[in-house]
């Protein structure tokens, strides 16, 4: 499994699941479409890697670290 900080610029990947999914943002990350089976894109990292832009589905959402750790992916 890989996760958002294991991913470089430009990178995309599909969600496979969630390493806790009854965790209050990963029920949060589920409701704005990130379900297992969407393809998302490392957009960039701020300077200092905190936040982490991604895009999806046309969408681009802001991640905190720490949040995005619930996230497991695989590339695709």
């Amino acid at each position: 499994m890989l996760h958002l900080s294991d991913l470089s610029r430009g990178e995309r990947a599909r969600v496979v699941g969630y390493s806790d999914p009854e965790a209050p943002y990963a029920r949060h990350l589920t409701s704005l479409g990130l379900i297992p089976g969407t393809e998302l894109r490392l957009v960039r990292y701020a300077p200092l890697g905190d936040p982490i832009e991604i895009e999806f589905r046309g969408a681009h959402v802001v991640l905190r670290p720490k949040e995005a750790f619930v996230l497991e992916l695989e590339r695709s």
